[in-house]
Formats: C-alpha cells, structure tokens, sequence
C-alpha cells in the first residue's frame, strides 16, 4: 500500500471566480483525496489534501492548470504525515 500523505497547498493566480473550489473538489473526489479547499481574503485559494502519495500529486498537478478560465502563477506546499481525519472532500466557506 501507498503511502498516505498530507498536504496544505496554496494557491496564487486567477483562482477565485472561475469555479476554482468547486472543479478542485470533483477532481479531489476523483483521485479519491480527502480534505478541503476553500477561498481566502487575500484572493488565494487554499486546501488541505489527503490521500496516498500519487493521488496527492496527481490533485497537485491538477491545481497548476485548475478549470478554464484560472491562471495559476504559484502553489506553495507544505507536506506532512496523513491525518486521516477526513471522511470525504469539502469546500469551506
């Protein structure tokens, strides 16, 4: 088995008003992550996410393009140890 992982993750760009929390949860969702994504007064977007390694750097790379209409200039990460307190993917408000 994978190792599962915890990243908090950062996200700089055009990424609020253009889908950007709710086509990350379906792509979370899809690479079976768990965690939470939500936007910040700052205009950044940041999350929490769960999952085996791979997963993680597949939801990763997802968030560097994100939907149409984003333009990501940066992804800060910081890795840890999983959790596992998170029973699906979420937005925050």
């Amino acid at each position: 088995m994978s190792k599962r992982v915890n990243c908090r993750v950062r996200i700089s760009g055009i990424v609020q008003g253009v889908c950007y929390r709710m086509e990350t949860r379906r792509a979370a969702r899809q690479f079976d992550v768990k965690g939470w994504v939500k936007n910040n007064s700052d205009g950044t977007v940041e999350g929490v996410f769960e999952g085996t390694q791979d997963a993680v750097n597949k939801l990763i790379d997802w968030c560097y393009s994100g939907p149409p209409h984003a333009n990501v200039s940066d992804i800060s990460k910081t890795w840890g140890d999983a959790t596992e307190n998170f029973q699906s993917f979420e937005i925050v408000y």
